[in-house]
């Protein structure tokens, strides 16, 4: 090999060391940038993922498991609850119209219908209180007969229950 071989080689080489040192300077330097920048992050990832690996349905067993039941049933409760059914409206004509026809028109379940003297006296001769706490908080008579809390509608107001049983009561007295 030649002297001139010789220089060109040793300069090739050191080129190729300061290109290997410069590709290594910059990769560390990327690196650096890269793990220092904030990531784009979606802030519902989290709940969809969560969604996607809850179970469909939920299995209650023992006394844990009836907690779990009642504080779920609860909530539900709350929610429909927050909810005030016809607009708020304590006129008993439009609440019987829309939620209590269905059951005291036809006499569903035992129950009164509407005018009846006869099938109201007993129930009225207890006190238009009573009624109202029965209307409210439902009840199950010795006869079979059934009325369901708020009459199935949870997300009536206490006033608007006691405006519509005094209208029903009025009715038929």
């Amino acid at each position: 090999m030649t002297k001139s071989d010789q220089s060109f080689i040793r300069q090739f080489s050191w080129l190729i060391a300061g290109l290997h040192v410069l590709a290594l300077v910059l990769l560390i330097m990327a690196y650096s940038i890269y793990s220092h920048a904030a990531k784009e992050t979606n802030p519902h990832a989290a709940q969809r993922v969560a969604e996607r690996l809850a179970p469909a349905g939920a299995v209650y067993a023992g006394d844990t498991g009836r907690a779990a039941m009642l504080a779920a049933q609860d909530a539900a409760a709350k929610a429909a609850a927050s909810q005030v059914a016809f607009g708020g409206s304590t006129d008993g004509k439009t609440v019987y119209e829309g939620l209590c026809h269905s059951c005291h028109t036809a006499g569903v379940a035992g129950a009164p219908k509407l005018g009846d003297k006869a099938a109201w006296a007993p129930r009225i001769a207890q006190g238009i209180d009573t009624l109202v706490k029965h209307a409210i908080e439902g009840y199950h008579g010795p006869d079979g007969n059934f009325m369901p809390p708020k009459g199935g509608m949870p997300s009536l107001t206490d006033e608007q229950v006691a405006s519509t049983v005094k209208w029903i009561v009025g009715q038929a007295k």
